[in-house]
């Protein structure tokens, strides 16, 4: 009996999982992408937490509004307020999102092929849970620290006066009256955004990522324009799936509240005051911001991740 030729060849090398390598084009990938987009973000906080007065007033009007009146009172370096806690922790951040996810891939694939949407979406759901240990105390900080400036304008418009703030003596003031604990104000809401948004963003970019040409490297990877393009859809389509989330985690980290503005206890109490006092579209205030800081942090740094910087540096097979 004849054997099959196939029999005789080496089977062919399984390729590992190198963590270290993507954890680094993950933070490399979170600097630079932070640093184009962070002004749009502070635009998108101020707007989320914003209320309407009785008589209809509201401080910013639009987007365009808000980004004029900002760079009026604070100039270029207002549209920074709150970047250094961002950028600092944006690293760990940005490097446990997108390197969990390639992990959990990893691990939750079957076998050769292509991952079923489902486990695709448990990865992405998985890599959002790992992050949100970094992402919450950053977040609040950011967004304390970026609504601060409107907060001062508004007091100055009613002749009161508040006290500036900075991160560091935020977060100390946080560590002495509430100990760690303090830093994690949110963390459910936190939790709940970036789960979801990690759910429908990366399976989604996944399959759009496949559709575009290849490389001619033989490595078989999309040609990075294609990546760019495929983050920036997929950040923006789960951005705007999940802003009612992210609206609510904003109005619960802003420390610093309006005078007589509403006081949320819990997800659910904000829930039902926005609803009660603001109506639905309340949920989508700074959507489309959103939708715009999202869309070319997501491309940049998927872009970046990709390109393999760290593999060159450290010398290790993509």
């Amino acid at each position: 009996m004849s054997t099959s030729s196939s029999s005789n060849q080496p089977a062919a090398p399984i390729k590992q999982f190198s963590l270290l390598p993507k954890i680094v084009n993950g933070g490399i990938a979170g600097i630079i992408g932070v640093t184009c987009v962070f002004p749009l973000d502070l635009v998108k906080t101020r707007l989320q937490n914003q209320t309407v007065s009785p008589n209809g007033e509201r401080m910013y009007t639009s987007m365009v509004d808000c980004f004029r009146k900002t760079y009026r009172a604070e100039g270029f370096l207002g549209m920074y307020r709150g970047s250094a806690v961002n950028i600092l922790l944006i690293t760990p951040e940005k490097a446990i999102k997108l390197a969990a996810n390639d992990y959990f891939r990893h691990l939750y694939s079957p076998g050769p092929g292509k991952l079923p949407l489902l486990r695709e979406m448990a990865a992405g759901g998985s890599a959002g849970l790992c992050q949100i240990i970094v992402t919450t105390p950053m977040e609040l900080l950011k967004i304390q620290m970026q609504d601060a400036g409107r907060v001062a304008a508004q007091a100055k418009l009613e002749g009161r006066t508040v006290q500036k703030v900075s991160a560091t003596s935020l977060a100390l003031e946080l560590l002495k009256s509430k100990g760690i604990v303090g830093l994690y104000r949110g963390t459910a809401a936190t939790m709940l955004r970036d789960v979801s948004f990690s759910v429908v963003y990366f399976p989604l970019f996944a399959r759009l990522n496949d559709l575009g040409p290849r490389k001619s490297d033989g490595s078989g990877e999309a040609v990075f324009w294609c990546s760019f393009l495929s983050g920036c859809a997929s950040g923006s389509l789960a951005a705007l799936a999940v802003n009612p989330f992210d609206v609510v985690k904003t109005r619960l980290q802003a420390i610093t509240k309006d005078e007589g503005g509403p006081k949320y206890s819990g997800i659910a109490d904000t829930f039902i005051k926005t609803l009660k006092n603001e109506g639905p579209t309340a949920f989508f205030k700074g959507g489309a911001c959103r939708m715009i800081v999202i869309a070319p942090l997501f491309g940049i740094a998927q872009t970046i991740y990709y390109l393999g910087v760290a593999e060159k540096l450290l010398g290790v097979e993509k």
